[in-house]
């Protein structure tokens, strides 16, 4: 094919695929006990969230918060043996107590209890947030796709100083109902978030590293590197593994430089802590030599960066517990630092959709749940309900990028799950049959959350009723 000076790189991806398969056959096959191992140890801290990264603050029931959460809660518990004691918030999206109309067309409602709330109940001690809804700094934008949307990841304005009041380099408290358990909020960095995930600003974008959007067909292997900014695909030039792990080395040197420099000017808090969150598929999916990037930063912070040191949520919230509430805004970390990511007029229709099913879905779900016939429906309804009511789907709808499969997965979904409650509303022996038969061919589909009916049962039961097991 006249791309001789390519060869190598063929070999490369061979040994690494090797590589790899050594490794996961080290692990005898099973991925979760390693991670299990390594949590065990005290090397890290496995986190929760929600069922399935549902948008929690635009959810128009409170009980499909409450499944969300303890659904999470319990796959959590059963895959690594004990509950999680954080959450990522999906989208790291938040609403505080109050009224709750998100849009001219969403059901009325009076006040409606905050996120916090609903994470203390299902007894979750921390979460985390982006700077701008702790007043912390300006709002990034999202993680993720660090080539994709300029609207989402081009550079930003410079900081105003004005719009700083708090430091993002602390734990605080969530004021919420008097009363009611504390729970405590961990706030995104902004320096140490944007030098990672940004291709404009931060590292990802080196000329070096290997590009994601470039493969060769057949067999679609990445042979070509970045190159340098605004370089047309035909352009580009071919990877050098070895030059880039050095620029990985190099930027991991620059990022534990940059954690002293920040962590010098909190030098009087000892209570500080940097929190730099980031979606995991960032570190080898969107960016090839990321995991190379951490393995460099964790061995620079042991070679000694000035007094940072690398410590869980936990840990951090165990030495140092907040001592400031802070009461905080809706928000998100999408763009614009609001909703506008997922609910918009491009994709007000999918809420329009979501909101009259979960009204159906917790109408019918008591007498379904005393009928023991109907169960396994119920459940395949739960299951179909949560999968409709994924962030993801109006996120990409919103980037335009495979919109059609989103709303395809989206409405598929929803139609399932809008059968099986009309079966159950309806009541007859026939309908019940039929939806049956559907629900076991759902579930060979979607073979997932065993515990869902007990979950549905405790979101019915009200807040104090979510921790299961």
């Amino acid at each position: 094919s006249g791309e001789h000076a390519l060869l190598p790189l063929a070999d490369f991806w061979r040994t690494r695929l090797l590589r790899l398969r050594r490794l996961f056959h080290g692990t005898d096959r099973d991925l979760i006990g390693a991670f299990r191992a390594l949590e065990a140890s005290g090397r890290i801290e496995i986190i929760g969230s929600a069922a399935t990264h549902g948008f929690l603050p635009l959810l128009a029931r409170d009980e499909s918060i409450r499944l969300q959460l303890a659904v999470g809660v319990a796959e959590h518990r059963r895959i690594f043996g004990r509950a999680p004691s954080g959450c990522w918030l999906p989208e790291c999206a938040y609403r505080p107590r109050g009224p709750w109309q998100p849009w001219p067309t969403a059901p009325r409602s009076g006040t409606r209890r905050g996120i916090e709330e609903h994470l203390t109940d299902a007894g979750f001690r921390y979460f985390f947030v982006d700077s701008h809804l702790a007043s912390a700094g300006r709002s990034l934008g999202l993680s993720g796709d660090p080539a994709g949307d300029p609207t989402l990841h081009g550079p930003l304005p410079a900081e105003s100083a004005e719009s700083v009041e708090r430091s993002p380099n602390r734990a605080y408290r969530v004021a919420h109902a008097r009363g009611a358990a504390a729970i405590s909020t961990l706030v995104r960095d902004p320096k140490a978030s944007m030098q990672v995930w940004s291709r404009s600003q931060g590292y990802p974008g080196d000329e070096w590293y290997l590009e994601f959007h470039k493969m060769r067909w057949p067999g679609g292997l990445k042979l070509w590197r970045v190159s340098g900014p605004g370089v047309d695909l035909g352009d580009k030039r071919a990877y050098e593994p070895g030059a880039a792990q050095h620029r990985a080395w190099g930027h991991a040197e620059h990022f534990a430089g940059l954690l002293a420099g920040i962590a010098d000017g909190e030098e009087r808090a000892r209570d500080g802590v940097i929190v730099a969150p980031f979606d995991t598929e960032l570190f080898g999916h969107w960016w090839f030599e990321g995991p190379d990037f951490l393995t460099g930063v964790y061995r620079a912070l042991a070679r000694g960066h000035g007094q940072v040191r690398p410590v869980t949520g936990s840990q951090h919230l165990g030495e140092h517990p907040p001592r400031t509430a802070i009461r905080m805004p809706s928000g998100s970390w999408g763009a614009g630092g609001d909703y506008r990511m997922w609910l918009s007029d491009k994709t007000a229709w999918t809420w329009e959709r979501l909101w009259p099913l979960e009204e159906a879905f917790w109408d019918t779900a008591p007498g379904a749940l005393s009928r023991p016939a109907a169960h396994p429906v119920l459940a395949q309804a739960a299951r179909e309900m949560l999968l409709a009511q994924s962030s993801d789907w109006q996120f990409i709808i919103s980037t335009g990028a495979a919109a059609d499969y989103a709303e395809r997965r989206f409405r598929e979904h929803c139609g399932d799950a809008e059968a099986l409650v009309a079966a159950l509303a309806g009541g007859s022996d026939s309908d019940l049959t039929a939806a049956e038969r559907r629900a076991e061919e759902l579930a060979q589909l979607n073979p997932l959350f065993p515990d869902v009916l007990a979950a549905v049962a405790a979101a019915l039961g009200g807040s104090r009723s979510l921790v299961l097991g």
